[in-house]
């Protein structure tokens, strides 16, 4: 996974129009597994991050869209639009589009520019307000940082791999709200 990691922030660093060569179906899993796990993990300290700051009254609880969902039946319908539905149609939106752009300097510049415009579609998953719109770099920093590795990944893999990569990370964070508000209920 260091390596993986590694050659991630590296091409993050400098973003490069350039596909592996490797083939191998195990080899991609493998790498595949690894920026899930990245993924998640910057996402969990990036929600640290934003929850010590609501915990010290910097930053005001905000309602999020996943709260309306939350409740019982919905919860099912949540997961299939989050985990395959939104996935499928924001890489080819978002992703979909990169390799068109053939120059370094105007790939590199598109790279980031569609990678800070899928994160800030997201801020309307909060219900709008002063606080939001203040914090929104922060807010919207989880869906920037993993975008920029569903757009690494899209650019080594392919566009299907960064859907299965969106979706797998959705599922995964929409599956452990549900469990853990049907845990409290």
């Amino acid at each position: 996974m260091n390596k993986t990691l590694n050659e991630l922030i590296a091409f993050l660093r400098n973003p490069v129009l350039e596909e592996d060569s490797n083939q191998n179906f195990l080899y991609r899993f493998k790498i595949f597994l690894s920026l899930l796990w990245i993924s998640i993990t910057v996402s969990f300290f990036l929600s640290l991050v934003n929850g010590l700051l609501t915990s010290i009254g910097v930053l005001h609880e905000n309602k999020h869209v996943i709260d309306s969902y939350l409740d019982g039946t919905k919860g099912l319908q949540f997961f299939f639009v989050a985990a395959i539905v939104a996935p499928f149609f924001e890489e080819l939106i978002f992703r979909g589009p990169l390799t068109l752009f053939k120059k370094p300097k105007i790939f590199r510049l598109a790279f980031y520019t569609i990678g800070f415009i899928f994160a800030y579609v997201h801020i309307f998953n909060f219900e709008m307000n002063l606080n939001v719109v203040l914090f929104s770099p922060l807010l919207v920093a989880p869906q920037f940082f993993v975008g920029m590795i569903f757009g690494y990944i899209r650019v080594k893999f392919g566009l299907l791999w960064s859907i299965l990569l969106h979706g797998t990370y959705n599922g995964v964070l929409v599956s452990l709200f549900l469990l853990a508000n049907n845990a409290t209920n």
